[in-house]
């Protein structure tokens, strides 16, 4: 990725320019200490004063009013804040009139910030002093009041807080009275520019110490610049929060939002005073010290899936390369490419008013169709269906091109959607709320109506990142996060009947991806690097979950790694410097997934006995237990040494009817209510009192026997039994009332037992002869 510059022969303004800001992606406005604001359109390439500034109004900073959220006053969002050396800030239309202008500070306003909803503006000055305003321009309150002149500021996500600069140190400072505040030293020299993205919720901060730096919303450094030759003296996120750009004295950095470098500019400039983003994130302008005003276009974009490769050759081209014959082709937009994803054999790629869909087979013939908004945020792809996010709202579209469905729930904001708070998959759509984070929203995908019965899938701490399973059928489908403590949790999307768990799979996991052909799941691990060969086990057999993981030493990459992709077998990992690993697993688990997906029992027996792995025979074991075929659980738990489950599994298989079986497997897999739910639903009442006795859950027992007014006795022998094998008193008040007068004769109750079995017998043979003369019939 890179930038491709582009500045005019000669300066349009005479003096330095302060600050620029876009009101489309091809329309500009600057201002500079000339007085003038000029308009640039980048269509025509042609430049308009707007307005004449008084002589004693030297401009500062601009900001454009919102326009993500619905405005009533058209006349409202057509405006923007204009700060400037007088103390004053001005409201002035898009035409050039000065709306209105309101005394602010004692000296030089030196910065204005809308918020995101544009009902408020924060303005900041040599006095020291932190102001919030309405929208109007009346006075709300003087939020702080400091010693030293306030260079820049910025509103935090939620619109909640505000961030700004007091010489050395950073303060996050809430507008709730009495809120906590956060402050730290962040520069070694004073700090000239602030940026807090609302997507990512990372702050960008530049100072006289010649570095920039990125943190985190509480402070803690992600990354530290190397000192440059002059102070850092701009800093600005994309909207999307992917990118940043850094601006400096004849130079001008393109970054990752991890704080290293894609690409290095030293166009002659001067020093670039203000960055602004265009609104779909594609180009850049600088506000420059010599009078010039500098454009930058990203191109060189770069998408891979397996032997494809796809650039962003120009704004509106981008060249395939086949990597396995070398074919190229040529694709020719009729826009400028804003978005594009590449996954599951399709190219999409939405420009400024339509959306591309290319297929890997063939991609002479594009399916196009028309966007309703062109600021495509994000593109995300499943294997039958993508979704693409935008300033209005969420579609969900076929790679045919059909409209498929728009999920919506109160308070939804989808300015601050991204992939790690958005999940996609066959059936259904995740997403992570940003006004509750422990909430996570479920859709059908289908019909963009909520999961079941609207129930929402909420977790005691906050979520940072969500990811659905691929494959399997709806009701087995998964969902995994990672929360604030860096846990990893997973659970069923579809919880039919009681509340499924939410069982945690992993500690200090920074980042995790689903394999795209089978339901395979790896992270980053504190320092290894892990995967879940079948995470499911977790529901099965949580004892041998350990022994179906794949684990690796991944100190190699670095600190702060993050996974790109996991496609077939290959994972690739992106280190903190910018540099990519491959990483090859096993082929051998996805052959086994895909043996079980099929039910083709012996040879996925036959692959493990071939590949002679603990993983592969674990993982199998698990498997079977969930598909209920207890033969080839016997042989995998035979082969990882577990005997005491072959005994039991054993014992399952001499049972003689199939609820009691299926309740025994459940069991196995510690589901204790829901077993003794199936025997009694089975009219099995002595199963489920035996299984209660089994477990010496004895208040349980005796409930069942005596709401079902049966085997009261046996339930008082067995308890007996117990008491005097431990030498203890019967002390249980329920117990000791039915217990008087009873005498306990263990013949009787024996044969009771035998006639309870030889009836269950029965049972299943009579149902077998029924389904068998059907069959006939």
């Amino acid at each position: 990725m890179r930038l491709k510059i582009s500045l005019l022969k000669e300066p349009k303004h005479q003096e330095l320019v302060s600050c620029v800001g876009w009101t489309t992606a091809e329309e500009l406005y600057s201002c500079s200490d000339d007085h003038q604001i000029v308009k640039w359109n980048l269509l025509t390439s042609e430049t308009s004063q707007i307005v004449k500034l008084p002589d004693d109004i030297y401009p500062i900073d601009l900001h454009w009013f919102p326009k993500s959220f619905g405005v009533k006053k058209q006349t409202q969002a057509e405006s923007f804040v204009l700060t400037s050396s007088d103390g004053k800030f001005h409201l002035i239309s898009k035409l050039g009139r000065v709306e209105k202008s309101v005394e602010a500070h004692c000296g030089a306003v030196l910065a204005g910030r809308w918020n995101y909803e544009g009902t408020a503006l924060v303005t900041v000055g040599e006095d020291g002093q932190i102001k919030i305003w309405s929208k109007t321009g009346m006075l709300r309150s003087t939020l702080a009041q400091q010693g030293t002149p306030v260079y820049s500021v910025a509103w935090g996500p939620d619109s909640e807080k505000v961030l700004y600069t007091a010489g050395k140190q950073l303060i996050i400072k809430p507008l709730q009275p009495n809120a906590k505040v956060l402050q730290w030293k962040a520069h070694d020299g004073i700090i000239l520019k602030v940026d807090w993205n609302s997507v990512n919720d990372l702050i960008l901060s530049a100072g006289e110490d010649c570095k920039y730096k990125v943190w985190d919303s509480y402070g803690r450094l992600l990354y530290n610049s190397q000192p440059h030759e002059h102070p850092i003296t701009s800093v600005a996120w994309a909207p999307d929060g992917d990118l940043f750009a850094v601006g400096s004295f004849h130079t001008l950095r393109l970054c990752d939002k991890t704080g290293w470098s894609y690409a290095l500019e030293k166009p002659n400039t001067g020093s670039i005073f203000n960055i602004a983003w265009s609104v779909d994130g594609t180009q850049i302008a600088g506000a420059c010290g010599n009078g010039h005003v500098v454009f930058a276009h990203i191109v060189e974009q770069r998408w891979e899936w397996k032997n494809f490769q796809v650039t962003l050759t120009k704004r509106r081209t981008m060249q395939v390369r086949n990597v396995l014959n070398d074919a190229v082709d040529l694709l020719e937009f009729r826009d400028r490419v804003i978005k594009a994803s590449l996954n599951y054999a399709h190219l999409v790629v939405s420009t400024s008013l339509q959306c591309y869909v290319f297929s890997t087979k063939n991609w002479n013939t594009p399916l196009i169709f028309d966007l309703k908004e062109g600021t495509v945020s994000l593109i995300l792809q499943a294997e039958r269906h993508f979704l693409l996010v935008d300033g209005g709202g969420i579609y969900l579209y076929s790679y045919e091109g059909r409209f498929i469905s728009s999920p919506k729930f109160p308070g939804m904001r989808t300015d601050i959607l991204n992939a790690q708070t958005v999940s996609l998959s066959n059936d259904t759509i995740a997403i992570k709320d940003k006004a509750d984070e422990k909430i996570i929203f479920l859709f059908e995908a289908t019909t963009g109506k909520p999961l079941g019965d609207g129930k929402l899938l909420s977790h005691k701490n906050e979520i940072l990142e969500i990811a659905l399973d691929q494959k399997g059928l709806t009701h087995d489908r998964k969902i995994a996060f990672i929360d604030k403590n860096r846990d990893l949790y997973i659970t069923s999307v579809k919880r039919f009947g009681k509340e499924e768990q939410i069982i945690k799979l992993g500690t200090m996991v920074h980042t995790l991806a689903w394999c795209d052909t089978c339901n395979i799941l790896c992270g980053l691990q504190d320092t290894r690097f892990t995967v879940w060969y079948y995470p499911n086990t977790v529901y099965v057999d949580r004892d041998i979950l350990p022994k179906t993981l794949y684990e690796k030493d991944a100190s190699e990459f670095s600190k702060n790694p993050h996974i790109v992709s996991f496609v077939g077998n290959q994972v690739t990992i992106r280190r903190a410097d910018g540099s990519l690993v491959h990483i090859s697993i096993s082929p051998y688990p996805a052959i086994l997934h895909e043996y079980v997906g099929s039910s083709k029992w012996e040879d996925a027996v036959r692959l493990c006995r071939f590949v002679k792995e603990q993983t592969m025979w674990a993982c199998l074991a698990a498997m079977a237990i969930a598909n209920q075929d207890m033969t080839t659980a016997e042989i995998a738990y035979a082969a990882i040494g577990e005997i005491d489950k072959v005994q039991y599994i054993n014992s399952i298989k001499d049972l003689p009817s199939k609820e009691s079986k299926i309740a025994h497997i459940l069991m196995f897999s510690g589901n204790i209510q829901e077993a003794e739910t199936v025997l009694l639903q089975a009219g099995l009442v002595y199963q489920a009192i035996q299984i209660n006795i089994n477990l010496y859950n004895w208040e349980r027992a005796l409930e069942l026997a005596i709401k079902y007014k049966t085997h009261v006795d046996t339930v008082l022998a067995y308890r007996q039994k117990f008491l005097e094998t431990f030498g203890k008193q019967e002390t249980n008040k329920r117990y000791l009332q039915y217990a008087e007068g009873l005498q306990i004769d263990w013949d009787k109750i024996k044969a009771k037992i035998e006639l309870e079995i030889t009836k269950e017998r029965e049972r299943s043979s009579s149902g077998q002869a029924n389904k068998t003369m059907g069959l006939k019939h």
